[in-house]
């Protein structure tokens, strides 16, 4: 495996996913010991984000196909999750007291959330073809 997919945009990818997994990681945790009945869906899907950012932090940074195949899951995830949630968060505001991580989004992470699956998915793609071609 080319120890390029690990370089450059690469690894500012891997650290940006490893910040968001923090993020999400502690807002959840917070949102959940102390407040969790106040808007049990909302902190459940902070929870599940950062789940996901964790295993898409982990998957990014390794380097193996089965590792690249639990990468694109993660991100695909991702993606559909922020889409959907971003979506019902405009139309269906009562479902969201309280805002989760995709809420509008990502807006309370300045929209990082609704750019990240797309660049994860882009890097997973062009990294796969420099491998290839390699």
């Amino acid at each position: 495996m080319s120890e390029r997919r690990h370089a450059g945009i690469g690894r500012v990818l891997i650290a940006v996913y490893a910040v968001l997994a923090l993020a999400a990681t502690g807002r959840s945790f917070v949102q959940i010991v102390q407040r969790f009945d106040e808007a049990p869906l909302a902190y459940t899907l902070s929870a599940v984000a950062a789940v996901v950012y964790i295993v898409a932090t982990v998957a990014l940074a390794m380097r193996s196909d089965a590792a690249r195949r639990v990468a694109f899951a993660a991100v695909c995830f991702e993606l559909v999750g922020v889409l959907v949630v971003g979506s019902l968060s405009l139309l269906a505001p009562a479902l969201f007291a309280h805002d989760s991580v995709w809420s509008y989004f990502g807006m309370g992470y300045l929209f990082i959330p609704a750019v990240l699956p797309f660049l994860g998915l882009w890097w997973l793609r062009a990294s796969r073809d420099r491998e290839v071609a390699a």
